[in-house]
Order: C-alpha cells, then structure tokens, then sequence
C-alpha cells in the first residue's frame, strides 16, 4: 500500500469558516460541480474576493471541505475505537461498522463524500484527490493492523474483505437500497470474523 499523501492545506480564519461551513452543506447536498464560488460566498455572507483570499480557488475549498469531513470522522471513529480499547480485535473491528453507522445516521444522509466526490473528481491531478484516495486507504490500513491481531499470515484479505462489507454498506446507504445496510454489513462482518477465529491463522476468509 502506498503511503498517504498529505494534501495542502490553509490556516483557518473566523471568515474561512463561515466559508468552508457553507460550501461542506452546499457541495455535499448538491454536488461539487454545480456548486459556484458565488453561491458559496452569499451563503457564507462574504464577498467572492474574501473566499479567493481566504482559499485562493474553488479545488482548494474542495480539499478542505473533504478534508475535513475525513477529520470529523476520524475523531467519531476514535471515539468508538476509545471505547473497546484493551478488548478483542474482533470487538474493535466491530466497533468501526458501529461507528459508521452513527456517522451516517448523523452525517451521511447522501452517503460517503468521499464516494461523492470520486464520482465528479476523476482526475488525479486534482488537489482533492489524493484526499479521496488518501481517506480510504487509512480505513483498508486501520482494518489492515486489527486484522493483524487475528491472523497475521492472512490480514490483507481479511481486510479486504472487511473493506468491501464496509464500504458496500456505506454505498447502500446512500442509495436507499435496503433497510439498516450498516446493520447487515456488522453481521456479515461478525461471521466472517467467527470464521476465521474457528478456522484458525492462515485460514483464507470465505
């Protein structure tokens, strides 16, 4: 895996929060591309010059705004993980689809924005993207190191498989597919994780 690469970012003023405040509702309700630096500005109630001097261009805006949605996250997630620290790996990889299921009961009534923003931002030039790609790389990491602690000689497919019930859990959800998909997804994951504990190390996931 490679490492995560740390993308530029600016130093918070009480004006560039009102801004980035704005454009986190604006672009997760209704897209990064339909929404323009104008509209931002009159929700934020500052002038397009202070957003330009604050955030200097619209793909700037964007990093911090997925950025920051990554942070919050992360400080949910620590939270969750906090409160089964000293417990079994299986109860700690538990507590991270619990701790998605909260965040998009909370904040994720549209889905992942990370997912989101893949879908509009397909370049890899884009200052945002390695925010997107950096963001899901540490979930398959942190997935990756609990593993660890079950089967050291299979962690990265049980992580993988891991992966693929959490992130398809937070894609049904933004879609509506099926009721409680977070839900489903903890108990995949708990079986999976039952497997491999009766199984015993070096036993492939099913």
């Amino acid at each position: 895996m490679e490492p995560e690469e740390v993308p530029h970012r600016i130093r918070m003023t009480p004006g560039a929060r009102r801004v980035l405040e704005a454009a986190e509702r604006l672009f997760y309700e209704h897209g990064i591309h339909p929404v323009g630096v104008d509209l931002i500005a009159a929700e934020a109630g500052v002038t397009k010059k202070t957003l330009y001097d604050r955030f200097g261009s619209k793909e700037q805006l964007v990093v911090e705004y997925l950025a920051r949605r990554d942070e919050r996250w992360r400080e949910l997630l620590g939270t969750h993980l906090d409160a089964v620290a000293g417990q079994a790996p299986t109860t700690r990889i538990l507590a991270v689809f619990r701790a998605a299921r909260a965040w998009a009961g909370e904040h994720g009534s549209r889905g992942c924005s990370m997912i989101n923003a893949h879908a509009e931002i397909g370049d890899p030039a884009h200052p945002a993207y390695p925010v997107i790609t950096g963001q899901k790389q540490w979930m398959l990491g942190l997935f990756t190191r609990l593993a660890r602690e079950i089967d050291e000689a299979d962690a990265d497919r049980l992580a993988q498989g891991l992966m693929l019930l959490h992130e398809g859990a937070v894609v049904a959800y933004g879609l509506g597919v099926f009721p409680d998909p977070f839900g489903q997804a903890l108990d995949r994951a708990h079986e999976l994780l039952e497997h491999q504990a009766t199984a015993g190390p070096g036993t492939p996931p099913r």
